[in-house]
């Protein structure tokens, strides 16, 4: 049976991942810190043929990383997809420490500490999927904690991609611009969500990238809207 951990998969971009990878013969692992909303996610995928099993707990508490390590380290994983994240929006002088690191913590180390406790896991074939962000690339006034965060996220992806890959392994990093999710419902100001990419579509996106033969490595998926950056 083919197994898929994905992090962050309560609501939003990481739930319409796992219902666009749930399918018979795969089992979805999926993380979230809402019990409620988990559920929600679990039983759409569980409609789709998929077994599941959810791990809730907060990422950036490495006691619960370890916990998730743990459940999924069960068996061999095919696919980790690192999409849990938060943003920090505000103008520098008022970030303070303790949102610069927790912002760290998620995107950055949470991610760290899934891929060394499970690399033992990954085989040839397998993919890490690393939720990027086009802030990963491009600094943006007022998000200077997220994009620090995803700029690192980005050098420890390529580092990670030239290690593995001679184990057959895919680290496949994907940039969405604004995508409409509950990320925005925090952030203050007049976003034009209709603007904003679809989660659906972005989760197609991945999945086009997974479904390669494992000969093939799409190293990079970048999304935005037709219209440019907002």
């Amino acid at each position: 049976m083919e197994r898929i951990v994905v992090t962050g998969a309560s609501r939003g971009i990481g739930r319409a991942i796992a219902v666009r990878l749930a399918s018979a013969g795969r089992e979805l692992i999926l993380h979230g810190r809402a019990a409620d909303a988990l559920a929600v996610t679990a039983a759409a995928v569980e409609a789709r043929g998929a077994t599941v099993r959810v791990v809730t707990g907060d990422l950036t508490v490495p006691a619960d990383v370890d916990r998730l390590v743990d459940v999924a380290a069960a068996g061999a994983v095919d696919v980790l997809v690192n999409n849990a994240g938060s943003a920090v929006v505000k103008p520098l002088a008022e970030v303070g420490l303790e949102e610069w690191e927790r912002s760290l913590a998620l995107n950055v180390t949470a991610p760290f500490l899934l891929v060394r406790g499970l690399l033992p896991r990954l085989a040839a074939g397998s993919s890490v999927v690393n939720w990027m962000s086009v802030a990963a690339r491009r600094g943006f006034p007022g998000w200077s904690a997220y994009c620090a965060a995803k700029f690192a996220l980005e050098g420890f992806s390529q580092s990670l991609r030239e290690e593995v890959r001679g184990r057959g392994i895919r680290v496949i990093n994907v940039y969405p611009s604004a995508t409409d999710s509950g990320l925005w419902d925090g952030v203050a100001g007049d976003w034009p969500r209709e603007r904003m990419l679809d989660p659906g579509r972005v989760a197609a996106a991945v999945a086009f990238a997974l479904e390669q033969p494992p000969s093939v490595l799409v190293e990079s998926i970048e999304l935005g809207h037709v219209s440019g950056s907002l």
